[in-house]
């Protein structure tokens, strides 16, 4: 029964830890190495600005008491970001897919939050 939980628990934040890494990946790359993306604002410091409150909204997604702000965050960040591929014509169905796992992963640790509650 112990270890059926501990996979349990495993299975539940595996998740949310690669698309943690995805982000820090991301976050990381903007904050150290502005100068080298392919972007739309032309401002490294703008760039920095926004790698360091994508590590912010990571870490409000890893803390269970603010996975719902960081989730949202995280949403809306690669729902701006689907938004600037369309618009140079890039392909943006991985950005998508990224937006439904984030969302996912949180409805995996917190299924409660996403169910409407119901009057009697």
């Amino acid at each position: 029964m112990k270890a059926e939980k501990i996979v349990r628990t495993i299975l539940i934040w595996l998740p949310s830890i690669v698309i943690s890494v995805f982000y820090i990946a991301n976050a990381t790359e903007k904050i150290f190495q502005p100068d080298k993306l392919d972007k739309v604002v032309a401002n490294d410091m703008t760039v920095t600005i926004v790698g360091i409150g994508l590590l912010i909204a990571v870490a409000l997604f890893l803390v269970n008491k603010t996975l719902i702000w960081g989730t949202m965050l995280l949403a809306f960040y690669m729902t701006l970001i689907v938004f600037v591929h369309m618009y140079k014509g890039e392909p943006f169905e991985i950005a998508i897919l990224m937006v439904m796992s984030t969302v996912f992963a949180a409805y995996l640790r917190k299924p409660g939050v996403f169910h409407q509650k119901q009057k009697i």
